[in-house]
């Protein structure tokens, strides 16, 4: 008999759109030198975790976009 390693649930994809949360994107696509998106002011991980993220932690990359936004 040989045992076998469980597999990972498969994460849940979701839709790139979605009604709660829209995507601070707005087209303007220029990295910065911290990785930082001067359109939307997402970090560039965030912006590759935005399709599977589920609305709660959209709204959070969200915030933190906000946050970096107002610094100077």
């Amino acid at each position: 008999m040989t045992v076998t390693a469980s597999a990972k649930p498969a994460k849940p994809l979701y839709s790139n759109v979605s009604p709660a949360v829209p995507s601070p994107c707005i087209s303007t696509c220029r990295l910065d030198e911290h990785k930082v998106c001067l359109g939307c002011f997402r970090h560039v991980e965030d912006i590759r975790e935005w399709r599977s993220a589920d609305d709660q932690r959209r709204r959070v990359i969200c915030e933190q976009a906000q946050l970096r936004q107002r610094l100077p």
